[in-house]
């Protein structure tokens, strides 16, 4: 979302959740140390974040084409470095677990229903939850933000009072690959304690439909977020139940529902005007 709102369409995101996934995992696989593990994630992240904004944002090659390349490279390199360090290895268990200690302390997991459904989580999924009134308060109260905003709808203006926007398309680029990376590593060492090649399965796309389903705007991204997880959990549940539904049928309506709610026209009022443009100083 960062990199958006500031004028970069980054589809390269599900390919850095990948090299962070594979990261995360063999860090914690060599040091036993999850924390390590998502600090190795965070740095693949932004350095990937780095190579598309070198060649996006300096280079200004076409941002969907460069976006489309970097998800081909961190889903091979993903791959490559899986075959290669790891072997035959598909998977370690028996990680230790990121849980919310304060569940344990008020004993919070023992509600009846709420518990387990609320409190029963890695502390990566409340870290991400917690992000989201940050990411606002970043984008609507910071001067950073404004800056951000300021990239992404009028470059040239925001050039002329003195931003560099060069600058902040590159720290809000690398701001958003790093936290993919993350998004990665999560999937990796604390929800499936194991890694696969292409473990994704599409996410990081999904992730840059949903900024466009939540109108650029943080608690939007969340809600589109919340219901394509519901709909991905019901379809699991009408599978597990076997329901008169097909299983085909059932795998792609959380897509669907996606692109329909892309479809909508109202989602594109508030698009960043310069999104996708590439910016050169003196230029109108």
């Amino acid at each position: 979302m960062f990199a958006q709102r500031s004028g970069v369409l980054n589809l390269g995101v599900d390919g850095i959740m990948l090299m962070g996934a594979f990261m995360g995992f063999f860090v914690v696989y060599q040091t036993g140390n999850l924390w390590w593990g998502v600090l190795a994630a965070l740095m693949v992240g932004a350095f990937m974040g780095l190579l598309m904004s070198v060649v996006s944002i300096t280079l200004q090659a076409e941002q969907g084409i460069s976006g489309i390349g970097l998800y081909m490279f961190g889903l091979g390199l993903s791959s490559l470095l899986f075959k290669t360090v790891l072997g035959t290895v598909e998977g370690v268990q028996g990680f230790p677990e990121l849980k919310f200690q304060i569940t344990s302390i008020f004993s919070l997991y023992d509600i009846p229903i709420l518990g387990p459904i609320f409190f029963n989580h890695s502390i990566l999924t409340y870290l991400a939850f917690l992000l989201v009134p940050l990411a606002a308060f970043i984008l609507d109260k910071t001067t950073w933000g404004l800056k951000i905003k300021a990239a992404g709808q009028n470059p040239e203006a925001a050039d002329s009072l003195g931003v560099n926007v060069t600058v902040v398309r590159y720290v809000a680029v690398t701001l958003g690959a790093a936290l993919a990376g993350l998004a990665g590593a999560s999937l990796s060492i604390s929800l499936l304690n194991i890694f696969q090649e292409n473990m994704t399965n599409g996410m990081g796309f999904i992730a840059v439909a949903l900024v466009y389903f939540g109108s650029w705007r943080p608690y939007g991204v969340l809600a589109g977020a919340l219901l394509f997880s519901t709909v991905n959990a019901l379809q699991l549940w009408a599978q597990v139940l076997n329901l008169p539904i097909p299983s085909d049928v059932a795998v792609m309506l959380p897509y669907l529902l996606t692109i329909i709610a892309l479809a909508m026209p109202f989602r594109r009022a508030a698009q960043p005007a310069a999104l996708t443009r590439p910016f050169t100083r003196g230029e109108n």
